[in-house]
Formats: C-alpha cells, structure tokens, sequence
C-alpha cells in the first residue's frame, strides 16, 4: 500500500493537516486542489455520515480514483446534538466559528450540563466501495474561549481525561484524544489489510 495516493476530499487546510500528522508518509494524501479539482462538495444531509459519504461519492464519481471524505460535527447533550450536522454553519453559511462559538456559548448560559462530543465519520470509497470509519470523543464546554491553537469548537471544548482545552494543544498531544485521529486510525487500518 504504500505511497498509494488517495484524494481527501476537503480543501480545509486544518483538515488536511491533522490527518497527514497521523498518516504520515504511508499513504500520499492529496487535497481537490492538488489534484486540480475546483468543487465546493455541498453538506445538504441532516446526519455526519451522509455528508461524509456525499463529499467521497461525488469524488469517486468525478475521478474513478480512490478517495475519501470526512465530516465533523459537535453535538452538546444539554441542546439534543446542537450544533451537530449543522456545526460549520451553526451560526450562518459563512461558517464563521467565532460567531458559531457565541452563539453555542449564548445557548448554554445557565445551563450546568456541559458535556459534548465531537463525531467525525470518514467515508472511504475504495475499488468502488464504500467504507465509513467513525471517532468519538467526548468532553466539556467550557465557559470561554482558552487557547489559540486548533480550529472550530477546539477554544470551548475539553476532553476527557484532559485539563486543556484542543486549542491549548499541540497537534501531537491533541491526537492523543482527537475524534478525527480515531476515525483515521481505523481508516489506515483498512487500508494496511489491503
């Protein structure tokens, strides 16, 4: 399997980052615009799953290639899965976190039940298969915002078994407790029985 490329279907660099920190040199991942795709793949789902399998369909069906897709979303306990699917544009479609992190602080006000887990479900098309690989972690949201560090809920949102927050983490000790990192871990898994 190895330098096998695989097209990730995202061009979020953050995204990108994260997973090429875990899967390191054994599969070349390449973005839509490396592999000159110009394509804002829609999330019109109302779960992580389907918008993941969308992202790595519409893909495979442009390209024929192996590829994968990911979606992420976090979902509070005290707001039924708020923001959930919606996690992106929880507070409009210009996917604005700073304003999608007041609107979720705002709804907690008051409210003692913080607990919140991120989901991320990889959806990997592969010799015209599709596999989905799913990470939990579960956590708090805090009060306010700490650490600069991460990206999305990463400065309201602590783990468990943790005292920091992601954006107070490096990439390496985030990985340690990442949902992102967990799907992947399965996602590499596969690909190495292959």
């Amino acid at each position: 399997m190895k330098n096998n490329v695989l097209i990730f279907a995202t061009n979020n660099r953050h995204k990108v980052k994260e997973i090429r920190s875990v899967i390191c040199s054994q599969f070349n991942i390449i973005t839509l615009n490396e592999a000159g795709i110009d394509l804002d793949i829609p999330e019109p789902h109302n779960t992580i799953e389907a918008n993941a399998s969308e992202k790595s369909k519409t893909i495979f069906n442009l390209t024929k290639q192996n590829c994968f897709g990911e979606d992420t979303g976090l979902e509070v306990e005290a707001l039924n899965g708020e923001p959930g699917v919606k996690s992106a544009r929880y507070a409009g479609d210009e996917k604005n976190f700073n304003a999608n992190i007041d609107k979720l602080l705002k709804k907690l006000n008051g409210i003692n039940n913080r607990a919140a887990q991120f989901k991320t479900v990889i959806s990997l098309m592969w010799n015209e298969k599709e596999y989905l690989f799913k990470g939990i972690t579960r956590g708090n949201i805090i009060h306010e915002r700490k650490g600069s560090n991460g990206f999305g809920y990463d400065s309201v949102f602590i783990p468990e078994g943790s005292n920091k927050t992601f954006a107070e983490m490096e990439l390496s000790e985030k990985n340690k407790y990442s949902h992102r990192r967990k799907a992947t871990d399965k996602l590499i898994e596969f690909l190495n029985r292959q």
